[in-house]
């Protein structure tokens, strides 16, 4: 079934492949279903509920009956799968079986761009034209082995789509994805790509600023009795495997079609040498003229209403569409065309609407919800059309009149469903199961509808929902690798380049890169955190903080919501003044905290810890938007537009003095808004998170690296020390400040931590009925407390498990707590802890055990705060 010449395969490039244990061969550029289809194979498998012969339909993504178990990858569609050297597969009749994926690897990538275009046909690839040309950001992703999409069957295009992609090439800020599927379309112009690649592929995440729709159309089957023997293809198909794979599908053909796309199809087979019988169901065409004029023959008011064949196609009963005589037609080939469907599945993912064309008899896009535009075939560019839903049997029955191929689902079974009472597509669709294969009826959908359009006598009922993936994905591409350079994008502070010129290690919280430590040449981490420590405790010492979690909730109702999310009080909170406060989950257990200032009678400012900002403002926006719609106020995240400068311990006065001297008599938990002796506006507050006099100096990020540096040169004559999160650590546990998330676990309440004073009894907050039960107040709850190992210089594991001194260590052990926090303290001049232990606080001054592989750490149960428990040296 080859041409001697022509396609766009590499006739140089040879290959075997195996498919049901038969060994074929073909050519670089071919696909499995090209290459089959060349060597004459027409079945491909029986199927999945009826066992009848199928056949290849289609070229692309929308092909119902080709389906392989390639390797690991079941369910893969023959029109999809690239031809490689020594390739093994099988035919499924619409089942799969998972095996084990062996090499297969996937990865995930996260990347944003200005331009994302969906789809690389002419349409796609002149959008990615115009915006590369302007220097944008492009990814330009198209589910083919190359770019061109319905040019690639056009062979006078080809030129102009070589020089196109060579174009796009030397483009530094475009990027071309091949073999790459968009096929989610979520909020926010976040979209999700498949890539495929060579033992697996990977799952890219993009954030667009603007999207361009160019997905194309997917050409309709007929609906006739006899529609799925082998040989029935689509004309779009039969074109493309003729032009791009050089592959003549038969040596008579009957082109049937309501539109004049399939025209070309016909003249294409002709010059190939292959009769050809245009069957067209309308009244006339003018690209009936050009196909006689070639030597083939056009009948209009006709179409195709029966085959012939066992199991291939071997006759044509050709008759009226609504009944009458009918003649048989010898032929080896059936092209058909019942229209066009734009691909409209991500604009409708994305909130799109959709309107039915009369012209096209088809859905195409109305509005857009998001900033995106459908062009070309896909925005409904395409020859109009003459709806053909259903197409008479001469034996007046529907059981062979074949509508979902992959189901096995019939005209029948659709009028079956409206006679029992279905009117909606979703439900006829649940009912005959039509469209929940794995083509997600793409050439099903809309002649569904047509046929139920005409069962219940009324026009077009709306479209069925679209939703993600528009083509299946394998679930271990969802579960890919996701680390290093696949991981998330990397946040880093307006001061990180001057961490790194400063030699400080980082740790990664919540995306961000966090400065760790400052290790001095000679140092270890134990070092240089014991120099830090001192530093903040006996002079000064300087921390960014600008990762902190910052949210602003404006409205007139802000004071009261607050007032209700937090444990504790926040509508007469002082505009100037700041509070701690203490989020709880609806079980009543320690979720997140925090410091909120109030900036003015109707605006707050709430930060939290830095890997829950998130987290936190999306509980804040469900509270709000689900349970109390009717308060006046809006949250928006400003984590990102403030640097914030932590000034430390007993010199941090004197630092402050020099660059905001009216910041200096601030009271603990106040604040100011005031300019920088370098200009900069700033607000500054008395906020200490170590349990020092302390400062916080909050700029905008684009000041944030100078006022560093501003705050680095006031500090050294007093020998000022920039310090890390293992810092920071060791200072807050020294006064027994817990960590949420790492003292606490999501089974301590504020009661568990010894905070019982944060907990309002005389108002209502999330949590605070889950607070009142009688098992929130179990005398054997684990509790807070401090540990003090008995040698001095031993180091618990953060971990470790605890258990009562004496206690035999053969399993079950019963254990009493673990530790949750360890370290050297310099102020203390020795190690200590924080642990969560079972009736904690009536353990004080009991010995417990940690038993370890290679030994046993006792330890003194002590209170959490370990210094400066008055707070004296808070205020300096």
């Amino acid at each position: 079934m080859r041409l001697a010449e022509g396609g766009r395969v590499d006739r140089s490039a040879p290959l075997t492949f195996t498919v049901d244990g038969v060994r074929y061969t073909g050519y670089r550029g071919d696909t499995v279903a090209s290459a089959l289809l060349a060597n004459g194979v027409r079945e491909v498998g029986r199927s999945a509920y009826r066992n009848r012969p199928r056949g290849i339909v289609d070229a692309g993504v929308a092909e119902p009956n080709a389906l392989l178990q390639v390797g690991p990858e079941p369910m893969r569609p023959a029109t999809t799968v690239e031809l490689t050297d020594g390739l093994v597969a099988s035919t499924l009749s619409g089942r799969g079986r998972l095996v084990e994926p062996n090499e297969q690897r996937y990865d995930h990538q996260h990347v944003h761009c200005d331009v994302l275009v969906a789809g690389a046909g002419p349409a796609g690839l002149a959008a990615a034209l115009d915006a590369g040309r302007s220097g944008a950001r492009v990814i330009l992703a198209d589910e083919g082995s190359e770019v061109g999409g319905s040019a690639l069957s056009v062979p006078k295009r080809w030129a102009s789509v070589d020089e196109a992609a060579a174009e796009l090439a030397g483009f530094a800020e475009t990027r071309v994805l091949t073999r790459a599927t968009v096929f989610g379309y979520y909020d926010h112009n976040y979209l999700t790509i498949a890539e495929r690649r060579p033992r697996g592929g990977r799952l890219w995440h993009v954030r667009a600023r603007r999207v361009v729709l160019a997905t194309g159309a997917h050409e309709r089957p007929l609906v006739f009795a006899g529609n799925d023997r082998p040989g029935v293809l689509l004309a779009g198909a039969v074109r493309t495997y003729l032009n791009r794979y050089a592959v003549r599908l038969g040596t008579r053909a009957v082109v049937c079609t309501t539109n004049d796309s399939a025209y070309d199809t016909a003249l294409d087979l002709l010059a190939s040498g292959v009769d050809v019988l245009v069957a067209d169901a309308r009244a006339g065409s003018a690209r009936a003229a050009a196909v006689r004029a070639a030597g083939g023959e056009v009948r209009f008011g006709t179409v195709v209403v029966g085959t012939e064949g066992d199991p291939e196609v071997r006759a044509a009963h050709l008759g009226a569409p609504t009944g009458g005589p009918v003649e048989t037609v010898h032929c080896d080939l059936v092209a058909v065309s019942g229209g066009w469907n734009p691909v409209v599945h991500l604009h409708s993912q994305a909130r799109g609407t959709l309107r039915y064309d009369e012209s096209l008899a088809a859905f195409v896009p109305d509005r857009s919800f998001q900033a995106n535009v459908s062009v070309g075939s896909a925005n409904g560019d395409l020859d109009p059309n003459q709806p053909l839903w259903t197409i008479q049997s001469p034996d007046g029955r529907w059981h062979e009149h074949f509508v979902d191929l992959q189901r096995d689902a019939t005209v029948a079974d659709i009028l079956r469903a409206t006679g029992a009472g279905m009117r909606s597509a979703e439900h006829v669709k649940r009912y005959t199961t039509i469209g929940t294969a794995h083509d997600q009826g793409k050439t099903a959908g809309v002649n569904t509808l047509g046929v139920i359009a005409e069962a219940l006598g009324a026009g077009p009922p709306g479209p069925t929902t679209y939703r993600p993936p528009y083509t299946p994905v394998p679930f271990a591409m969802l579960a890919g690798r996701d680390r290093g350079a696949l991981h998330d994008p990397a946040r880093v502070t307006s001061i990180h380049d001057w961490h790194v010129a400063r030699g400080a290690e980082f740790e990664n919280v919540g995306q961000w890169k966090r400065p760790w430590f400052y290790p001095r040449r000679g140092e270890d981490m134990t070092a240089a955190v014991l120099r830090e420590c001192a530093a903040a405790r006996t002079g000064v010492g300087m921390q960014d903080a600008s990762t902190l979690g910052k949210i602003e909730i404006v409205g007139p109702d802000a004071a009261e919501f607050l007032n209700r999310m937090y444990t504790n009080a926040f509508r007469k909170l002082a505009v100037g003044a700041a509070r701690y406060g203490l989020l709880c989950k609806a079980d009543g257990m320690v979720f997140d905290d925090g410091v909120v200032l109030r900036l003015a009678e109707e605006r707050f400012l709430a930060t939290t810890t830095t890997g829950n900002a998130a987290a936190v403002l999306d509980w804040f926006e469900e509270w709000l938007q689900t349970e109390w719609p009717a308060l006046r106020l809006r949250l928006t995240s400003v984590t990102e537009q403030w640097a914030t400068i932590a000034v430390v311990g007993p010199r941090s006065r004197q630092v402050v003095a020099k660059l905001a001297p009216s910041a200096v008599d601030l009271s603990f938990m106040t604040f100011a808004d005031t300019t920088l002796a370098n200009g900069v506006p700033a607000r500054i507050a008395r906020i200490s998170f170590s349990g020092e006099l302390a400062f916080e100096i909050n700029v905008a990020t684009w000041y944030g690296l100078a006022v560093w540096e501003a705050v680095y040169a006031a500090g050294a004559e007093f020998d000022i020390t920039p310090y890390g999160t293992e810092t920071m650590h060791v200072l807050r546990a020294e006064k027994g400040y817990p960590i949420v998330g790492q003292d606490t676990d999501g089974t301590v309440t504020p009661i568990d931590l010894g905070m019982e004073w944060i907990v309002s009894k005389r108002k209502q907050f999330v949590g605070s009925r889950s607070l009142r039960r009688p098992d929130t107040a179990r005398p054997d709850r684990k509790q807070l407390v401090g540990l003090l190992p008995v040698d001095p210089t031993e180091l618990l594991p953060e971990g470790a498990q605890l258990v009562a001194a004496g206690t035999p260590l053969e399993p079950p052990v019963p254990m009493l707590g673990h530790v949750t926090s360890s370290y050297r303290s310099a102020a203390l001049g020795r190690t200590f802890a924080l642990a969560l232990v079972k009736s904690g606080r009536d353990r004080l001054g009991q010995v417990l055990h940690a038993p370890l592989g290679d030994r046993t750490i006792a330890a003194t149960v002590v209170e959490p705060v370990l210094y400066d428990p008055e707070g004296a040296r808070r205020d300096g």
